[in-house]
């Protein structure tokens, strides 16, 4: 592994190692938890389940197994059409792609000189034994709804390394998704647009992707928190089982609400009648 590749021989790898492989032509990459054994656990995107993006990424990342066609993988089984977290052998991982491992622990100057995000973290990674036990109890129990910005497989992998949670949750702990927002505030960034030159132009632009990749870092940023994985998946599951869709509650509150107006009329004309023999009586 060099100083700016973080590609490794399968010989290398190790129980509990963050692992990753790119797809599309170096377009993103897929990211996992080795476990032993030669699999890996990783969190993906289901054929024909959205990214949450509503753009061309949700044709883009398909699901990130090796697909066999019409014959199962000998080793792991047929998951090519399955989303969440899944177990897959070290070959369809890597769906004849390279081999890299994520490195925590490192140095500000060597985040900053890996320019592209979703490589590495200024954060510490946890002992193996807990990075195994997380990967393998949300194997068990499921990770959430898959979306490509706020929950995607380098955040399953963060986790797993690190048992951090954000609570601010617009962008997760997903570094290549810290870069495409950090690269659309520069183009967007209003000040830029009043320094003279392009070279000038170049350079604080560049400084302010440094800048964003930096504050959002697992291990820069201040709204995180140690998360045990049991109480993760108990939250998870509260969640689902409150969560009711907003044309569901207002049909519900309106099934509560609702009277006919003859039946109100009704209603209103029994509370207020009296016969006339009543009221001679009285």
């Amino acid at each position: 592994m060099g100083f700016l590749s973080n590609k490794i021989a399968r010989d290398e790898v190790k129980p509990g190692d963050h692992i990753y492989s790119w797809r599309q032509a170096y377009v993103y990459a897929h990211h996992g938890i080795y476990v032993g054994e030669g699999q890996v656990n990783h969190f993906t995107r289901g054929d024909g389940q959205e990214t949450g993006t509503g753009t061309f990424l949700d044709n883009l990342i398909v699901s990130s197994s090796l697909n066999h066609g019409d014959t199962p993988c000998p080793n792991c089984g047929d998951r090519t059409k399955v989303g969440g977290v899944i177990s897959s052998c070290l070959d369809c991982f890597l769906a004849g792609g390279d081999l890299y491992v994520f490195e925590y622990s490192v140095s500000p100057a060597i985040f900053l000189a890996k320019p592209r995000g979703g490589t590495c973290t200024i954060g510490a990674s946890d002992p193996p034994e807990e990075v195994i036990h997380r990967a393998n109890f949300l194997l068990r129990n499921g990770f959430g709804v898959y979306n490509v910005f706020k929950n995607n497989c380098e955040d399953f992998a963060i986790y797993c390394k690190t048992g951090l949670l954000v609570a601010n949750t617009d962008v997760g702990r997903s570094g290549q998704a810290a870069s495409i927002v950090a690269a659309a505030s520069v183009v967007l960034s209003s000040p830029l647009r009043f320094v003279a030159g392009f070279g000038s132009l170049a350079v604080a632009g560049y400084g302010m992707y440094c800048a964003s990749r930096l504050v959002s870092d697992i291990g820069m940023r201040w709204d995180v928190s140690k998360v045990p994985v049991e109480r993760l998946v108990a939250d998870m599951d509260d969640l689902a089982g409150m969560e009711t869709k907003p044309e569901e509650r207002l049909v519900t509150d309106m099934a509560g609400m609702e009277t006919k107006p003859e039946e109100r009329l009704v209603a209103d004309m029994a509370g207020m009648e009296t016969k006339p023999e009543e009221k001679k009586t009285s």
